[in-house]
């Protein structure tokens, strides 16, 4: 076993020293963020649901308010306790123990990794706005705004791994549950990120068809195999994925309660008509042929539960120890269910391809699952080093 592998699953792992006051203002801070994270997520999947079925008649939509109120959250802690250490930096003329400097601001690597992720979603709603008027209202989730908007949200949350060992050096329960919530919520960010790839299997057919699993095998393992890595619980990446689905119907309540007291005119019909072959008309075509609302999972309630069979082969293989091999099953997992989910549902099933692309594609999904693993155990490799104990600072406690 590797001494890094060692360390996360025989001892636990803590920040460096940090005074009580601070640890009293990162606990608090960290528990903020996470429930501002949970509002911007439940406003983003509202807002994916409103384009689907209402469309898009002005930014000032009631979910784009609720997105924006989370982001704005995040924003004031991430840059908040920023300000909080750089003030106690200017007034004693120390640095707080643990943190670092950029652009001025004092913090530690957690709270920066925050700010400036949350600093790129801000960035990217003006330049959405921005493209919208140049291109159209329609939606796409890989517009350029969008993906940097997601990868902003993505390092923000992420950033709560390293907040988690820094607010709670020494009580691990409570870390571990901070990275659970963090861990759902970050997984949730990449799960919305592979969202369009339905279309291009619906599309373009081929290699195509397997866009979800080679990207899903390349993206999810971080938001699954990292905290299994992180937390130190060989069932941990099944909990998370529990955990993001009870997000998600959260999420789905809330929007049906919106819909309902808000009442919105739909005007998607108008949007269809205008641009048959937009993301939109597509997603409606595909609801239609399958016989269902735009925007629902496909086997709905079940095929939830059906996501979950992937990740217990991950969790039975173990990927604190084996996370290469355990990946590697998780995308054969991932393969087998988007050929039986949803390959044999009335859109997509003329779209099959031929035995010969599909050998492909597992071919490249098995390649996509090794690069996930590999950089899934790097990432969770460098949380740990950012906030270990020296054996010196270690005995100081």
């Amino acid at each position: 076993m590797s001494t890094v592998s060692t360390i996360t699953l025989e001892r636990p792992t803590v920040a460096r020293p940090t005074s009580v006051e601070s640890l009293r203002i990162y606990r608090l801070a960290i528990w903020a963020l996470l429930v501002a994270k949970l509002i911007a997520g439940w406003g983003v999947q509202w807002d994916i649901q409103w384009h689907l079925l209402i469309g898009r008649d002005t930014f000032w939509i009631a979910p784009h308010v609720m997105t924006y109120a989370g982001v704005a959250a995040a924003v004031l802690i991430s840059f908040g306790v920023l300000a909080f250490d750089t003030g106690r930096r200017l007034l004693t003329g120390r640095e707080p123990a643990g943190s670092r400097r950029v652009l001025w601001l004092t913090g530690t690597l957690g709270f920066h990794v925050a700010a400036w992720g949350i600093a790129l979603t801000v960035l990217a709603a003006p330049i959405d706005d921005l493209w919208h008027r140049l291109f159209g209202l329609d939606v796409t989730l890989w517009s350029p705004p969008h993906l940097l908007g997601l990868f902003g949200a993505a390092a923000n949350t992420f950033a709560c791994f390293f907040i988690a060992r820094e607010a709670y050096p020494r009580e691990r329960w409570r870390r571990d549950i901070v990275c659970f919530i963090a861990a759902a919520t970050f997984y949730g960010t990449l799960a919305t990120a592979l969202q369009p790839s339905g279309r291009f299997a619906y599309l373009h057919g081929g290699l195509w068809f397997y866009t979800y699993p080679i990207l899903a095998a390349l993206l999810l393992p971080v938001g699954l195999v990292t905290p299994g890595r992180l937390i130190g619980r060989r069932w941990a990446p099944l909990a998370v994925l529990t955990l993001m689905i009870v997000v998600g119907l959260t999420g789905a309540t809330i929007a049906r309660i919106g819909f309902e007291t808000l009442k919105p005119v739909s005007v998607i019909q108008d949007e269809i008509l205008k641009d048959p072959s937009s993301p939109i008309a597509v997603a409606h075509a595909i609801a239609r042929k399958n016989g269902v609302t735009p925007g629902t999972p496909p086997g709905g309630f079940i095929g939830l539960l059906l996501s979950l069979v992937p990740v217990a082969l991950l969790v039975v293989i173990d990927p604190r120890r084996r996370p290469v091999a355990a990946t590697l099953v998780y995308a054969l997992g991932v393969f087998a269910m988007w050929l039986t989910r949803v390959g044999r549902t009335p859109a997509f099933q003329p779209m099959m391809p031929s035995w010969e692309t599909t050998t492909v594609a597992l071919v490249i999904t098995l390649g996509t699952a090794v690069v996930g693993a590999v950089a899934a155990r790097w990432v969770a490799d460098v949380v740990i080093r950012a906030t270990e104990l020296s054996p010196a600072e270690a005995g100081r406690w």
